[in-house]
């Protein structure tokens, strides 16, 4: 299990890691900035087959 999870920003659509979450602190959302263009998104973390998996939404999704 990767303590990184990849995220693809809705601005830019660059793909970047961020820090996961452990499996058993999950589903939870954070706010992020992209490491690429700075554009602000919310992180929604969630587990699939027993992984932490991300998903990237600019805030006004």
């Amino acid at each position: 299990m990767s303590p990184f999870a990849e995220v693809v920003c809705p601005t830019c659509f660059e793909v970047f890691a961020v820090p996961a979450p452990d499996v058993s602190e999950v589903p939870c959302e954070l706010d992020y900035d992209c490491e690429v263009c700075c554009a602000p998104m919310r992180i929604i973390f969630s587990a699939e087959d027993g992984e932490v998996v991300a998903e990237a939404r600019g805030l006004g999704a």
